[in-house]
């Protein structure tokens, strides 16, 4: 059964850090590109870290840019989101997600939609705060 759990979501205060884990079965992670998006309450949802097998590009929107690094753990099967110097506005719910077989830089993987990707997680909370 194929499934993405992402763990590693909770409270932080503004310019704490945090790591999320997005753990995969199912499939091998490896020979996937792979993403996290996220979603703020009444914001459509975004891609924040993007990366690609089929030409290696990492890609972060400004907004996350120098702040956030996309990572995984190819022994563990582990995708992971570092985030660092987080803001208020980066509370929202963090999605993992994997997409197989296709041709795109990491950029134009982070412009999708979520439910475009092969396989994405239930998500995670993340919440700023003082």
């Amino acid at each position: 059964q194929v499934q993405l759990v992402e763990s590693g979501g909770g409270l932080v205060q503004p310019g704490g850090s945090l790591t999320l884990s997005c753990q995969a079965s199912g499939f091998t992670v490896e020979y996937y590109s792979i993403a996290w998006f996220r979603q703020a309450p009444g914001k459509e949802r975004e891609g924040v870290s993007c990366f690609s097998n089929s030409d290696l590009s990492t890609y972060y929107p400004g907004s996350v840019r120098g702040r956030f690094t996309i990572s995984r753990a190819n022994a563990t099967n582990t995708m992971y989101l570092r985030m660092n110097s987080l803001r208020p506005e980066d509370t929202a719910v963090y999605y993992c997600a994997a997409l197989g077989g296709v041709i795109l830089s990491a950029q134009e993987m982070c412009v999708m939609e979520l439910d475009e990707y092969d396989y994405w997680g239930q998500g995670t909370q993340v919440t700023v705060s003082s």
